[in-house]
């Protein structure tokens, strides 16, 4: 007799899965800069405070961004986490109020999500890093 119990599966055979669809892509990514963007909020709420502080603390804080690659690169980081997020939230809130349940629409709405958060990525690369 055959079980219908769920079995475990490891990681690999999660990911062969998982990788193929694009819709678990979008969802799964989804999450990851939700993750991402919450851990980067410290950073981000002590930059609000110097740059708040003070005229002269914004003029120090403008100078580090001019001269400082590592501070860009943060908050492109972030940036483009919260496109990511953003964007894949807007299908995830489509897909609540019933538009794009289908499996096709599902997957042309997660390929125009990750093609409209890439394009927003890339100008947030040349608007912050270039």
């Amino acid at each position: 007799m055959k079980s219908n119990r769920p079995v475990n599966l490891d990681l690999g055979q999660v990911l062969a899965v998982n990788l193929k669809n694009p819709v678990a892509i979008v969802s799964i990514l989804h999450r990851l800069s939700g993750v991402l963007v919450f851990l980067l909020i410290p950073a981000l709420l002590y930059l609000l405070q110097i740059s708040l502080a003070s005229p002269a603390s914004f003029s120090d804080l403008q100078q580090t961004f001019a001269h400082s690659e590592l501070w860009r690169l943060l908050v492109f980081v972030l940036l483009a986490g919260l496109s990511y997020h953003f964007f894949a939230g807007c299908k995830h809130l489509l897909a609540d109020l019933g538009i794009g349940e289908s499996l096709e629409a599902a997957r042309v709405l997660s390929v125009l999500t990750v093609l409209v958060a890439g394009l927003f990525i890339l100008l947030e690369f040349w608007w912050v890093v270039l």
